[in-house]
């Protein structure tokens, strides 16, 4: 595998970060796969599954089993891995700016339609290579101002031109789940069973910008802003992509990141980026029909207290049941006991690691099937 270093901008007198990737397969060889772990800093599952691919990435390029390229970043966020306040790590939002490390990518689509207008034409594959080209010419000539801007700058040139997109996170505490957009979901519902997902919420876009609707989201705007403009052309949904919840942020373990990892590399056999080295048995069956991103409830409390949850994740609920108790010790007469009850039907995919809830914090999600949500669809 190849190994390199991209320098971030410097923004401080004496301060230099890196960003680190590793390419195994040929740099024009397709399809072309991108797998970035702990972009929200914290979540270091992520790192370590990237840890075990990276092995079984070398060992395929050694045997000779590698048709396509896979490009890795293990570590996709070198600012928030440096950040910690109070000896917790803070590496979901960037203490200068408040940002999101995962928000507020550019709109590739809007950047590259004025060209596209006036270079696509009648042959597919050849708007596809034109449209990867114009989005490189964009990135290539974007001067970042700040650190944490070239750092987004430097994962889009990573990861622009690739077929299928692996953003890896994690929740507090949660099942294995998976994020993504509508149009991706057919490509990869079989990395969703053979990475046994929970729960699959789908949109058509979630908001907020994040790096990986960016990339997959580029394909389906850009053609809707050709049509809207009158250009008849063929576009295809050139990138699937998707936000993968490796469980919580206690399961950094090497059962589960090896695992994981396995099921990768069996979905990249899958999609032809590997040869297999043996037999695989069929695909799973997907564990839990994938819902609607706007039907998944946000369970609150009303009130502040000890959180105990009644129920764990993956537990199958109907409207009405109890998830949680939250306990206030301190009210007259005897302690308050607030009920916390399911909303919609469906998986308790997520939930919070802390048992302190202030009045109007989050509790946990429910995976429901029935859309009630609009706008922005992602938490900060």
């Amino acid at each position: 595998m190849q190994r390199t270093e991209h320098a971030l901008l410097s923004q401080s007198l004496g301060s230099q970060k890196t960003l680190v990737s590793f390419r195994a397969g040929l740099a024009q060889a397709r399809p072309k796969v991108y797998i970035q772990a702990s972009l929200h800093a914290e979540e270091l599952p992520g790192m370590l599954v990237a840890h075990h691919l990276r092995t079984l990435l070398e060992v395929a390029e050694r045997d000779g089993r590698m048709q396509g390229q896979v490009v890795l970043v293990p570590a996709a966020n070198p600012i928030g891995l440096a950040q910690r306040l109070d000896h917790k790590p803070m590496g979901r939002f960037e203490l200068d700016t408040a940002q999101n490390f995962n928000r507020h990518y550019p709109d590739m689509a809007a950047a590259v339609l004025p060209q596209a207008l006036t270079r696509l034409g009648q042959n597919a594959q050849d708007n596809v290579n034109t449209v990867r080209a114009l989005v490189h010419r964009f990135l290539t000539d974007w001067q970042p101002a700040t650190e944490l801007d070239s750092l987004r700058r430097e994962l889009l040139l990573l990861s622009h031109d690739a077929d299928t997109v692996l953003d890896l996170h994690c929740d507090w505490e949660a099942v294995m789940h998976l994020y993504s957009e509508e149009v991706c979901w057919p490509p990869l519902e079989p990395l969703a069973r053979l990475l046994g997902c929970q729960a699959v919420l789908l949109a058509r876009e979630s908001g907020g910008g994040p790096f990986d609707e960016r990339l997959s989201g580029l394909w389906w705007q850009l053609s809707d802003a050709l049509k809207a403009a009158g250009v008849d052309v063929p576009l295809p949904q050139a990138c699937a992509s998707a936000t993968v919840e490796l469980r919580g942020e206690h399961d950094v373990a090497h059962p589960h990141a090896s695992a994981d990892a396995q099921a990768i590399v069996a979905f990249l056999e899958h999609t032809g980026v590997l040869a297999a080295d043996r037999p695989r048995p069929p695909i799973p069956p997907l564990l839990h029909a994938a819902t609607p991103l706007a039907g998944s409830q946000t369970l609150r409390s009303p009130v502040p207290g000890v959180l105990v949850f009644r129920v764990a994740v993956g537990a199958q609920l109907r409207v009405g049941d109890l998830v949680a108790e939250v306990i206030d010790p301190t009210a007259a007469g005897q302690s308050r006991v607030h009920p916390v009850c399911a909303g919609v039907d469906g998986v308790l995919y997520a939930a919070v690691s802390s048992r302190y809830v202030v009045a109007g914090g989050e509790v946990g999600k429910i995976a429901g099937a029935t859309p009630f949500r609009s706008g922005d669809l992602l938490g900060a």
